[in-house]
């Protein structure tokens, strides 16, 4: 009689033995595939057209990122509000790392000028910094100038006849251009593109004469289309080593601008490194550097934590520019 009882106990134990056996393999199984990153693909979003050439190096770098990662990174175009809407996005993207962002300088400079939802220091997670624009002034063939210094006498002679384009109001092409017009004592009318495709359609269709952006220009200045007037760089730009700067040209103005990948605040640091770790691989990919070389960009590798200082000190530095500038009536 006592035998039935004792073989049901011994039948429970058995069973809540193993369900116990189970249950951490289970939520083992469950840890790993949460901690096995990436598992599905991340975006990166690029605040720019597409067809210019930031949103070819942002190609670029996801497609040779998402080969180091073992994923799959897909670019998505946010562009307007000069190049800011990937920071704003942001600040309601998860910080799992799935949702990136290239940082533009301008994300430091705007906060300045005008309301934006983010501070650039606060709101986002700095993650590597890989290289930078060159920057330069372009003008048709047939304008009437041909150097930076007759251009300047031009709109001296002419006062408020001289239009450029660039890449939208508070960008670093329209900013510097204003900066070096302030200090030349001329005036310019500034014309804002929503991106450098937009600036190459107009003035190689003759609508504008002048522009102000990146090397998407370079191709076009070596076809004989268009004229470089001046870089603005604090050194000439070796592909064009016969074209001054600004600066040497007689007006102080230099104008430099890094930039990298981030992502929302509070990302897990492990989940950093691994990003940080595949998009500095990518500076090693032929594939890359042919790309940057093609736009004349160069390397400018920062890792997190002096990407992060950079933020701070560069968020503090546009203010200053910022003050200048609206100090002289240009903004």
């Amino acid at each position: 009689m006592n035998e039935f009882p004792r073989r049901q106990v011994s039948r429970r134990q058995l069973l809540a033995g193993a369900a116990a056996l189970a249950a951490p393999a289970i939520v083992s199984s469950s840890a790993l595939a949460q901690d096995k990153f990436p598992n599905r693909p991340i975006t990166l979003i690029a605040p720019w057209p597409t067809g210019g050439s930031s949103d070819a190096v942002m190609r670029a770098f996801a497609e040779s990122a998402g080969r180091a990662l073992g994923g799959t990174v897909i670019v998505e175009n946010k562009p307007g509000v000069g190049g800011t809407l990937g920071a704003t996005a942001m600040l309601n993207a998860k910080p799992d790392g799935y949702t990136l962002t290239q940082l533009p300088l301008g994300i430091y400079r705007l906060p300045h000028m005008q309301k934006m939802p983010f501070d650039p220091v606060k709101d986002l997670t700095h993650i590597v910094c890989l290289t930078g624009y060159t920057f330069g002034l372009a003008a048709t063939m047939d304008a009437p100038y041909k150097s930076l210094k007759e251009m300047v006498a031009y709109a001296k002679a002419n006062p408020g006849k001289v239009a450029y384009g660039h890449t939208g109001t508070g960008t670093t092409p329209h900013l510097a251009i204003e900066e070096f017009a302030a200090k030349a004592g001329i005036e310019l009318t500034d014309i804002p593109f929503k991106g450098s495709a937009e600036i190459m359609q107009s003035i190689l269709g003759g609508h504008i004469q002048l522009m102000s952006g990146t090397t998407e220009f370079a191709p076009h200045v070596r076809a004989g289309k268009l004229r470089l007037l001046a870089t603005l760089g604090r050194e000439r730009n070796k592909a064009f080593p016969d074209v001054p700067t600004v600066k040497e040209s007689g007006w102080d103005t230099v104008s430099e601008s890094p930039f990298g990948i981030g992502g929302p605040k509070n990302m897990d640091p492990a989940i950093v490194k691994i990003l940080h770790d595949a998009f500095r691989k990518t500076l090693e990919d032929p594939k890359v550097l042919e790309t940057l070389d093609k736009f004349y960009q160069p390397v400018i590798y920062m890792n997190t934590a002096d990407y992060t200082a950079y933020a701070a000190r560069t968020f503090a530095a546009e203010k200053a520019t910022i003050d200048r500038l609206k100090a002289a009536k240009k903004i």
